[in-house]
Order: structure tokens, then C-alpha cells, then sequence
């Protein structure tokens, strides 16, 4: 099914984007780095406010999970 591809595709960028460590770059290579960093968050920013817009539209809510 496609959904459920779909769905594995976003947890597998949600994994990993999990492993990136900015913090853990130096100095020189975040600057090296930055101009595609930027491009990169700018695109997710983009497409996360499209999927989340278009659940919206179909009158759902996108709440964070309760803690257990």
C-alpha cells in the first residue's frame, strides 16, 4: 500500500534527521556547510507546512504525542 510507504519514508527522515548533531560540527565546516544546510531546512520547513496544511484542510488537528 502506498500509505503505508509513504509513512515509512517520513519515520525513516524523521530518523534521521535524529542523527544529525550540528553541534557536534566545527566551526569551519558549518560554515563550509551552511549555504546547503540552510536550503535544506527552508525545503523541509516548506514541506512540512504543506503536509501539515493539507491535513488541516480536511478539518483534522496535528497534536503532539502525550507523554507517557
Amino acid at each position: 500500500m502506498r500509505t503505508n510507504d509513504e509513512m515509512a519514508r517520513l519515520k525513516a527522515a524523521v530518523s534521521a534527521l535524529g542523527d544529525v548533531d550540528v553541534s557536534a560540527w566545527s566551526e569551519d565546516t558549518l560554515k563550509d556547510q551552511l549555504g546547503d544546510l540552510s536550503e535544506a531546512l527552508v525545503t523541509l520547513d516548506t514541506l512540512l507546512t504543506r503536509i501539515a496544511e493539507e491535513v488541516r484542510a480536511r478539518g483534522l488537528r496535528i497534536e503532539e504525542p502525550v507523554s507517557a
